[in-house]
């Protein structure tokens, strides 16, 4: 069995969502003075790799805490979107590449290679994103969520968020800003994405791993 991170560590001077504050890390207690370490920690709830829920666009949607724990964890397959240049689409032909993977999984993760920017302003670039049509085609096979390796599953330059709508409004979860999905391959395999469980959760920060069984 193989274990795959896809979270990055959450540290002061990290990438956020442009117009959110970055997170603060305060120390509280100390090994000096306390005789342990315990740490303040403030940011919000989209902060890093991240969940969102449907509450996070629809004001009667569903909150993380509200879902069984079983809507994080499930099969899953990450499309390969490499080859697609600065504001490039993820069109259905990317899906029926791996359709019968796709048609298994519980989520698809889509890997642009964006990750690779993390840390510089090329990250809050024009990232590829998954068309209007692919969205639909998971919505409509029931997924329990997708995933990017950028900082959203629609350009920033987006006010209205239709793809968060679209996706959020069928119940489904968000998974952004993951990394290393180029590990995974393109065979299904075991995805754990597990929020933190905080009252009415519009979002939080995950732990994302991919378990490969071979």
């Amino acid at each position: 069995m193989k274990i795959v991170d896809l979270t990055h560590v959450i540290k002061e001077d990290m990438p956020v969502y442009p117009g959110t504050e970055g997170p603060s890390l305060i120390s509280a207690n100390t090994y000096e003075e306390d005789g342990f370490k315990e740490t303040i920690l403030h940011m919000y709830s989209h902060t890093g790799t991240h969940m969102d829920a449907p509450a996070h666009v629809k004001p009667d949607g569903k909150t993380l805490d509200a879902f069984h724990a079983s809507q994080f964890v499930g099969k899953a397959v990450v499309i390969d979107c490499h080859d697609l240049s600065e504001g490039g689409r993820v069109d259905m032909s990317y899906i029926n590449k791996q359709k019968k993977e796709v048609d298994e999984s519980d989520f698809v993760l889509f890997s642009s290679g964006w990750s690779r920017y993390w840390g510089t302003d090329n990250y809050y670039g024009d990232f590829p994103v998954p068309d209007q049509e692919v969205l639909q085609y998971l919505v409509d096979t029931q997924k329990k969520g997708i995933g990017m390796d950028a900082i959203s599953i629609e350009p920033i330059s987006e006010e209205t968020l239709p793809h968060h709508h679209l996706v959020l409004g069928s119940g489904m979860v968000i998974i952004e800003n993951l990394t290393n999905l180029e590990q995974l391959g393109n065979e299904v395999f075991t995805l754990a994405v597990l929020p933190l469980k905080w009252k009415d959760a519009d979002g939080a920060p995950i732990r994302a791993v991919g378990i490969l069984e071979k």
